[in-house]
């Protein structure tokens, strides 16, 4: 990091001073929040070891207090001063992944960070790969703390990928947001549970698709993707369960017979990462059909409107999965503010490139269908 008053530090597109980065890290120190770039999505970022400061966090998005956040520590932290412990498939994936788009559930040290743990003995810790990021992490409490950073929005709306949609939703709430540019991966990182090797055949499990896809971490870990799925949730709608490719729509991923209840994590609730105006999920030929009769309707899909409609707004999204992903949660929020009737998304390809930006669409859906 360049010494202060030295000039700007070029991140993205934005303009980030060293300055911003040292008044971040002691806003933080000070038991403040902060809106924080990360290459996934912008975090409202607090000390993650101060309780008072992490009920900002709860206070500033609504959200519920049983719901956990996640940890955010520097490339050279030591994830032992939160963990009780590291197994080799964490140990393994951290080498891999870190930092990166990736974050572990792990087996909670007595005593530590109680408040973002939403009520259990596990702890979600990532390490973000934005030079943002890392710079405030690197000042804080000399590299070792921990910021607990939730994506900086109300609970349950669109994740933030800009500094302008943090200040547009959380304004005064957040003493000060950082502009690192907009988000490189766009949705929320891949979550793996660590903590239930033993009972789930010495494996880990993905509770969250995000932006580690699920065969990269198969590769690592020499097994098969089909073995890290979670449990389907019995009581969850079976068109929100993660489809695979080959796989038909709601049919049961195989796991373990008798595994043990998974812990709660964030993004998991079958609504979520939701616009206020109503999503619905369509099939490209009945959105065809649809399309030209539609009044005060958006719609996202990849590929281009199939004729002119004056009284709705298509948008073409990228036809690759990760641009999508990139772009999709401020196409949704432009959608969301231009006083629509209702947004219509594609449904999107069954193949595993895929599965992250189903999922949040999915849940984005989830109360509208």
């Amino acid at each position: 990091m360049q010494a202060e008053g030295r000039g700007p530090r070029r991140v993205t597109e934005a303009t980030v001073h060293s300055r911003e980065i040292v008044q971040a890290a002691r806003l933080l120190e000070a038991g403040e929040l902060v809106g924080l770039p990360t290459e996934t999505v912008y975090g409202l970022a607090a000390d993650a070891a101060n309780p008072q400061a992490v009920a900002k966090i709860y206070a500033a998005k609504g959200r519920p207090a049983n719901h956990p956040v996640i940890v955010h520590l520097h490339r050279d932290a030591d994830p032992l001063r939160w963990a009780a412990e590291l197994p080799d498939a964490a140990r393994n994936l951290i080498a891999a992944f870190w930092p990166g788009p990736l974050t572990l559930v792990l087996p909670r040290r007595a005593g530590v960070a109680e408040a973002c743990a939403g009520g259990q003995d596990t702890i979600a810790l990532r390490c973000p790969d934005h030079p943002v990021a890392q710079a405030v992490l690197a000042l804080f409490q000399g590299g070792q703390g921990g910021l607990a950073a939730p994506s900086a929005n109300r609970f349950g709306r669109i994740s933030p990928t800009t500094a302008a949609h943090v200040r547009a939703e959380l304004g005064a709430a957040v003493a000060l947001v950082l502009d690192g540019g907009p988000c490189a991966v766009g949705i929320e990182s891949t979550i793996v549970d660590c903590t239930r090797l033993q009972a789930m055949d010495g494996l880990p499990r993905i509770l969250r698709p995000g932006g580690v896809e699920a065969q990269a971490i198969a590769a690592v870990l020499g097994c098969t993707e089909q073995s890290l799925l979670a449990l389907p949730d019995p009581h969850l709608d079976a068109r929100l369960q993660p489809q695979r490719a080959g796989m038909a729509p709601g049919m049961a991923m195989h796991a373990t017979d008798a595994a043990p209840e998974a812990p709660r994590v964030p993004g998991a609730l079958a609504s979520h990462y939701a616009p206020a105006t109503p999503l619905r999920l369509l099939q490209a030929d009945a959105l065809d059909t649809a399309w030209p009769s539609a009044q005060r309707i958006g719609v996202l899909a990849p590929r281009s409107a199939p004729g002119a409609n004056p009284q709705s707004r298509w948008l073409a999204m990228p036809a690759d999965a990760q641009a999508y992903a990139q772009a999709l949660y401020a196409a949704l929020r432009e959608l969301d503010a231009a006083g629509l009737k209702a947004i219509w998304a594609q449904t999107l390809p069954a193949d595993a490139g895929w599965d992250a930006v189903r999922d949040r669409l999915q849940r984005a859906a989830a109360d509208k269908r």
